[in-house]
């Protein structure tokens, strides 16, 4: 599902017009956006949690030249699935038939 498939099913489902669901799904996902760069933690019940992965700067290797390259400390989001989803997911996909 992409974020327009997203606003077309928020917008099915409610009783929102499709220029209102894509204002809601913007504003969620704004928010999640500055709550990473803010370095926060994004929790959704159910669901699953964002953070960010801190990672230091190291001396790695161009794979074409084999000459050393300095890569540099980042963050990188990380997900993190709930249980209830992955309960779900394993459920619903047959896997777990008794």
């Amino acid at each position: 599902m992409n974020r327009s498939e997203l606003v077309e099913a928020i917008a099915l489902k409610s009783t929102l017009a499709r220029k209102q669901a894509e204002i809601v799904v913007n504003t969620v996902f704004e928010s999640m956006f500055d709550a990473l760069v803010r370095d926060e933690r994004i929790e959704i019940r159910g669901f699953g949690s964002f953070t960010n992965r801190h990672y230091e700067s190291y001396t790695g290797r161009n794979p074409k030249t084999g000459t050393a390259v300095e890569v540099p400390s980042k963050r990188l989001p990380f997900f993190k699935v709930g249980k209830d989803l992955r309960d779900r997911v394993n459920c619903e996909s047959g896997d777990d038939k008794e």
